[in-house]
């Protein structure tokens, strides 16, 4: 049976688990919000244990914690910031809109912790919360979090793509294939060609996802309750953005003007549509990979992806490409979140977003996602697909839309002619046209060469 201490709050009394090291409040939380059972993510509390720690060393700069105090809420932070603590914060993201609980999760289970450790009492709102409100704490968390995850996570990963696309690019730039707009044979391309489309798709996304950076590396610490700075020293933002930029090596800054900070989430709704944005490049590089890759006979087969595990419960040698597909449902998952995140942002009401959990919650596993993903699909797919030249050049000899490049001597009517014969014949366009032209056997060799039709090459 779970034994219980009896904690209390300005409402009164209660029972919390007595290895718990959170106080009435989060239990409130915890009774009120039984929703989802879906906690906020570890990276969010993780940052959550940055901002704490920020705050504790710019009051005792101010003269607010004594040094006993601010090393040993420091040292509670630590084992937060490292992961070792989650299992004292079990509040649902489905809570209240500022993410008060979750704000007071921490100060409580930081109190509670150092006030064990240091044998003074320490007390969750006047010595941990010193100076903040949950109004400015969680906003600054969810910038800080977002700000880490795409530089230690969500960059680094596309850039390993890129690596990735450009390494195969580069090796199959002379692998002429026959190009397809709606589907349908179109004139010749380079594999070479198609992966640097990819690359920069990803590159763009790249560049505007580093635009909306520095936004969100603007924070709203020392608003407080509602943008005023109240109960807290004017120095104290920029004491906290200078500590937090010093422990995690980027670049934070107090917002320029706190009462947007507080009420609007507009760089995090910007740095989500990036994300989306992201997610169509990776739709698109996904859904190619599985086009190309379909069959083996029955398809195009122009690639053959790496064989990871059975493709069917029922049908046995069946291979599919798992890696595309998750990929894909990852951006699916990413552009449902940006809807969200848009609804979110909207909620601003006065002083005050409402929907801050939400928010973090989306913002993160977008980044997430998207990073695992992406490695995975460079890792998993593109390095190691092989190219079918067989299938490729079979395909490419009858496509008859290679008649395109006799338009200038022959001229358009002349040339639909002889693809539609080539097509309905099953013949090659250059034995059709021999004897549909008057043009000699290396005159059209020479002008039908896919290698030379691919223009402005990779």
């Amino acid at each position: 049976m779970t034994k219980f201490r009896i904690e209390k709050d300005s409402m009164g009394e209660l029972q919390v688990p007595e290895s718990a090291a959170y106080g009435a409040q989060t239990q409130r939380a915890v009774d009120n919000f039984p929703i989802s059972g879906i906690t906020m993510p570890k990276s969010f509390i993780q940052a959550l244990g940055l901002v704490k720690q920020a705050c504790a060393n710019a009051n005792h700069i101010l003269g607010g914690l004594d040094e006993n105090q601010r090393r040993h809420i420091s040292l509670i932070c630590d084992d937060m910031i490292s992961g070792s603590l989650m299992e004292q914060f079990p509040i649902d993201v489905f809570q209240t809109g500022s993410a008060t609980s979750t704000n007071m999760n921490a100060n409580e289970v930081i109190a509670h912790l150092a006030s064990i450790a240091s044998g003074d009492t320490i007390h969750p709102n006047d010595h941990v919360n010193m100076s903040q409100s949950s109004n400015d704490v969680i906003p600054t968390t969810i910038h800080v979090s977002a700000a880490i995850a795409c530089q230690q996570q969500l960059l680094p990963a596309i850039d390993h793509l890129v690596r990735c696309i450009d390494n195969r690019a580069g090796s199959l730039a002379s692998v002429v294939t026959t190009g397809r707009t709606h589907l349908m044979d179109a004139m010749p391309v380079s594999l070479g060609q198609v992966l640097s489309g990819w690359s920069a798709q990803l590159q763009s996304a790249v560049l505007q996802i580093k635009h909306t950076l520095p936004a969100i590396h603007q924070l709203a610490i020392g608003g407080t309750a509602v943008g005023t700075g109240i109960n807290a020293d004017e120095k104290f933002g920029a004491l906290v953005a200078e500590q937090l930029s010093n422990s995690t090596g980027l670049s934070f800054k107090v917002a320029a003007n706190r009462f947007a900070a507080l009420s609007s989430q507009d760089a995090a709704v910007a740095l989500s549509g990036q994300l989306k944005t992201l997610a169509t490049a990776l739709t698109k590089i996904s859904n190619d990979l599985r086009w190309m890759n379909s069959g083996p006979l029955a398809g195009i087969g122009e690639i053959a992806l790496p064989a990871l595990q059975p493709g069917s419960s029922i049908m046995p040698g069946k291979v599919n490409p798992v890696i595309p597909e998750a990929t894909a449902m990852v951006c699916a998952q990413v552009i449902g979140n940006d809807a969200t995140i848009t609804i979110a942002g909207q909620s601003g009401n006065f002083q005050l977003n409402v929907m801050l959990p939400l928010v973090a919650f989306n913002l993160l596993q977008s980044i997430e996602l998207l990073s695992n993903s992406s490695r995975l699909l460079a890792d998993k797919a593109i390095s190691g697909f092989i190219v079918n030249e067989d299938n490729i050049n079979a395909a490419l000899a009858k496509n008859p839309i290679l008649v395109t490049a006799l338009n200038t001597v022959i001229g358009y009517e002349l040339g639909a002619k002889i693809a539609k014969t080539a097509y309905k014949e099953g013949r090659a366009v250059i034995d059709v046209a021999e004897e549909m032209s008057e043009l000699s056997r290396k005159e059209l060799e020479k002008l039908l060469d896919p290698k030379k039709l691919i223009v402005g090459g990779v």
